[in-house]
Parts: structure tokens; sequence; C-alpha cells
């Protein structure tokens, strides 16, 4: 009986080990990267004009939107990525890897159809219509 527990306790011991790891590890997965600084006029239009409506697109939930400040050090896993010089900068990234950017904000109108574009060199990440 005392084995039992033993293996019982090792076998919950394992499952939280593998939870953990789990979530210490990034996800790779498709998202767009915003790079943005404190005043910035075109960060704050972007703001105004898609940010509130974004995650309730077809290209939000295909690409979460993340922020990215860059008066501040860039996240480990951007390390590889070069933000610019201009922001708003919005990296499209597929499994940690660039497929492509938009520099600056160039209106509600232009940015989903570029997003658009980008979207189809994603995997997984369905054509838009």
């Amino acid at each position: 009986m005392a084995g039992q527990i033993t293996i019982r306790r090792l076998a919950t011991l394992a499952s939280a080990a593998v939870a953990l790891l789990c979530l210490s590890v990034p996800l790779l997965a498709s998202e767009l990267v915003m790079f943005e600084r404190p005043g910035c006029g075109w960060c704050a239009r972007f703001n105004a004009e898609i940010a509130p409506i974004y995650a309730k697109t077809d290209e939000g939930r295909a690409l979460p939107l993340r922020r990215v400040d860059l008066t501040r050090p860039l996240p480990a896993d951007l390390a590889g990525i070069d933000p610019g010089a201009f922001t708003p900068t919005f990296v499209v990234l597929d499994h940690g890897r660039e497929i492509g950017r938009i520099r600056g904000y160039p209106g509600e109108a232009f940015f989903f159809g570029l997003l658009g574009r980008l979207m189809n060199a994603t995997s997984g990440t369905p054509p838009r219509s």
C-alpha cells in the first residue's frame, strides 16, 4: 500500500513538473507585435481607431496583438527581431520567425489590407476572402 502512494505521488509530481515546464516555455504561434513608444502620435491614432476592435476581428483572432514598449528592454524571445527606427512598427511572427512588417500606421483601411497580405504568409492562417 505504501508503494502505491509513492507511485501516485511520483505521478502527481511528474504531471506538475510537465505543466510547470509548459507554462515557462513561450508559445511559438502566430502573433502581431506592435513596437511602440510613449508620445507616438501614430501609435495614439492606432489605439483610437484599431485597438478597441482588433481582438474581435478575424485578424485579431489569427494574430493576437502583443505590444512592446521600446523604452524598455526587449523581451528575450524577440532578441532576434529588429524593431526598426519608426513607431509604430507592426511585425507578424509565425512560430517566432518574422513573416513581414508594416512600418508606421497607414490608417484603418490600409492597415487591414496590408495585414491581410501578411496573414496569407503565416502557416495555418486562412487567407481572407
